[in-house]
Formats: C-alpha cells, structure tokens, sequence
C-alpha cells in the first residue's frame, strides 16, 4: 500500500537559466532559501508558497557556495569571479533592486563556503581555507596543506573550531581555528566531491566520492570507514544531512536522488524523473520533511523525504494506524516476500544496466580473487577490510 500511496514529487521551481550549482538554507526558518546558478544569479525562494520573492545577477561566474549566517537575516555567496558577498534575506519592496551589503575581495577563485553555526565567522575554499570575519575585510586564518584545489569547506555544529574540507588530492583534511594549524589528513583512493557533518553525532562525518559510493567516518579513527553506502552507479555530487541526524539525501551525476539511513549501507528511497538532468545540490528542508534538489536542466525540485506521507496534518487515529504499520513492517521485515517488495524501487534503463553490470564486475573480482588466494601460500594474499580498502594513508 505505501508504493500505491507514493506521490514523493511535490514541484517544480523554475526561473534560472542555468544549470543549479548550490543551496542555502536557514536554520531558523522553514520558509526562505537560497539558491544559486552557473550563469552567477541568485534566487531567494518562498518554499511554501513555491515562488521566487527576489533574483539579481550576483556574480560574474559561477556560484559556487552559499550559506545563510546563524540569524537567519543574511547570506554569503562565493564565486569564481574571486568575490565573497553578503546579501539581506529581505528586501522592502519587491520592485526594488537587491544589493550586497558588503563584498570581500579574494586572490583566487572560490570553491566553497560555510559559516560558523554561532559566531560571525565563515570560512571559504580556494587553493586553501580561509577563516573570515564580518567586520574585517582580510581573512584571519590561513590553512594550506598541499592541495592544488579545495573543493568544500564545513564547519563542525557541535565543536564550533573544528573544520573539515575535501580537496583535488583525493584528501580529507581536519583544521582547528584555535590551534591555527591544520589537525590531521587522509587520501583516499578517488576524490572526493562533499563532505556533511552530523548534526547529532558530532564525530561522525560523510563525504561524497567520485568511485560512486558514499563514506561515513569517525574523526577519531580515520583509518578505516564506519559504513560504505552503494547504489549510485555515477559520481556522486553532494550530500546533506536531515536536522535529525538519522539520515542523508546524495544527489549524483546519474541523475538520481538518494537517501540513505546512517546505519545503512543500501538507500532507503530513489528518486528520479524523466526530465531532471545531473544533479550537483540537494539540501533537507529545516522540517527534515522535504528534499530539494538542483539539477542541470536549470529546475529546483522539491520532494517528500517520506514518499507515501500525507502532507496534511494527522489526526490522533491516522497516526496511531501509520505507526501500527510501520511496527508490522519492522517486524515482518525479514520475510523473504516482505523484503522483497520493501527493497523493489523502479529505476530507469541506464542505472538499472548500469547497476548490473557493476554487479557482474564485482562477481567477476570476488571469483577471481578466490581464485589466486586458492593457488597462493596460505597467508601471501590477505584478506583486505573493504572499509580499509579505500583509505590510503593517514598523514598527521
């Protein structure tokens, strides 16, 4: 009955006339968020009412990151026309021609940009992190630790110095703003595209990677993964985590949408439609009941994160009988005919070829691997911790 009920699409934002590269939203507010296109112009968005309150050209390249600072009164938008700039959420009139507050000036092209969660501090990503200030139009931390390209910066929520950014060298890089130097690294095998913290497990972080998986880490032991999350069969673009902590939303060039349990290593939910392109940004709405997604056929669109939900409110009977059938499926969850339609999702011709032919691969390896282990001294071919596997080294 849920795959019946399920209606996850909800619509469709239109205006950009490119491609989406990035979102902001607010942690204090359900109703605003931000976005931003290939073609440098930015969009201020009411979500309930599905309509765009403000759009100015920000940029004279792409943007890259925005962020929405901690009071929910503006946001920062980065570029690769080498300019931070600040934006009022709100405008007096809506004829009127919005303007940044302020503008700071960089030497190189920005990748990405994240604010502090309580201070009025942000950070930014070029060829090396920079910690800035409002007040002061010169960055007050520099880290570099050798990587052509930093691609994504973000702040910890729960430990406000920490840092976490990815970069071109295939690495994983922590700062601390109090120590003013950089903590640890890990390269790993491909590079990595985005990196979100928990919100609730403050240790715990997920990058986004380029062999198509998803990985979850503990800073305190970075030598091996916590969890690998599969499914996607392209390079996966973004991530971001529901406010709940519990789970994730992946956007990836196989033009899909995720999302994944945290303690999982298969999606929960897929979502896809015929017109929507590659995806480079998700974000969970400030409610965790909505997915937003931005893709490359220049359209934001909104999702249920819990695709069979009524988006009405429950009466005390429709909730009791929702949560008596969720009881029965964690109960019954194990039988073989039960699993089987949980886990069916329809996917287009390309993934679902796509997927298994990534199968027959990995059969092919499994079968091989046996092989040489088989005809080998006993202990010349070890047996290799996948979660190890895709971890190089730890530099500290």
């Amino acid at each position: 009955l849920d795959k019946l009920f399920a209606k996850p699409f909800v619509g469709a934002l239109d205006g950009h006339c490119d491609s989406v590269s990035c979102f902001g939203t607010s942690n204090k507010s359900l109703v605003q968020f931000v976005s931003g296109a290939c073609d440098g112009e930015i969009r201020l968005w009411d979500l309930p009412r599905r309509k765009c309150v403000w759009s100015v050209y920000g940029h004279a390249g792409f943007v890259r990151g925005l962020t929405v600072a901690p009071d929910g009164n503006s946001f920062f938008s980065c570029s690769e026309d080498k300019t931070i700039k600040q934006w009022r959420m709100a405008i007096a009139n809506e004829d009127d021609a919005p303007e940044a507050i302020q503008t700071f000036h960089g030497k190189e092209s920005f990748m990405g940009i994240d604010h502090h969660w309580t201070n009025s501090t942000f950070a930014t990503c070029s060829s090396v992190v920079q910690v800035w200030d409002h007040n002061r139009s010169d960055p007050i931390h520099n880290y570099s630790w050798g990587a052509d390209s930093i691609t994504s910066v973000k702040f910890n929520p729960a430990e406000p110095s920490l840092l976490a950014s990815t970069g071109s060298d295939r690495a994983v890089a922590l700062y601390d703003t109090r120590l003013a130097q950089s903590m640890r690294k890990i390269v790993m095998d491909m590079r990595n595209n985005a990196l979100a913290w928990n919100p609730m497990e403050p240790y715990h972080f997920t990058v986004a990677n380029e062999d198509h998986n998803l990985y979850t880490f503990d800073m305190r032991n970075l030598d091996r993964a916590l969890m690998i999350h599969k499914d996607h069969v392209s390079a996966v673009m973004d991530i971001a985590y529901s406010p709940t902590g519990k789970e994730f939303v992946s956007g990836s060039y196989d033009r899909s949408i995720r999302i994944f349990n945290v303690r999982s290593s298969k999606s929960r939910e897929v979502y896809h439609t015929k017109r929507m392109q590659r995806i480079f940004a998700v974000k969970f709405s400030a409610d965790a009941k909505f997915v937003l997604s931005g893709s490359d056929d220049t359209n934001i669109r909104i999702w249920k994160a819990q695709a069979s939900r009524s988006l009405g409110k429950l009466n005390p009977r429709e909730r009791k009988k929702l949560e008596y059938n969720d009881a029965l499926k964690k109960r019954y969850q194990h039988l073989t005919e039960v699993k089987r339609i949980a886990k069916h999702r329809h996917v287009p011709k390309a993934i679902k070829k796509a997927t298994a032919a990534k199968q027959e691969v990995k059969e092919r390896e499994t079968i091989k691997l046996a092989n040489v282990r088989k005809h080998s001294k006993p202990g010349k071919v070890p047996l290799v911790d996948i979660r190890k596997k895709s971890v190089i080294r730890q530099i500290e």
